[in-house]
């Protein structure tokens, strides 16, 4: 199946998928904790925006590794992917985010691991 690129440093909701998917990159949500709880991609790791922003560490991963941003939309998660990509790490964002991510039937958990609601 061909993965397509929506833009520069930018992917889609599939090829992020089949990406991580992969295991050749590590996904990173940037949405506020409350986001976070109410529903987010399993397997994903968690830094809001505003830690990010004020020089936090990405949680757990590998140096080196390639990450995929995700928000709500992918308006803060294009931030982020700036952000990072600034100091030197390989960073991508999801267009549409969450959002576009539910809408393709993709998982969704909550912090118990029932199934989650985008916020």
């Amino acid at each position: 199946m061909p993965i397509f690129r929506t833009g520069s440093g930018r992917l889609g909701v599939v090829e992020a998928h089949h990406l991580l998917q992969s295991a050749t990159a590590v996904l990173l949500d940037v949405r506020e904790t409350e986001e976070w709880n109410a529903g987010h991609i399993p397997g994903a790791r968690h830094l809001p925006l505003s830690r990010l922003a004020a020089g936090a560490k990405v949680p757990g991963a590998p140096a080196g590794s390639r990450l995929v941003l995700i928000c709500r939309s992918g308006r803060r998660s294009r931030h982020a992917a700036r952000l990072l990509l600034e100091r030197g790490t390989d960073a991508v964002d999801v267009t549409g985010g969450m959002k576009a991510w539910a809408r393709q039937g993709l998982p969704v958990q909550d912090t118990a691991g029932s199934p989650g609601t985008v916020i």
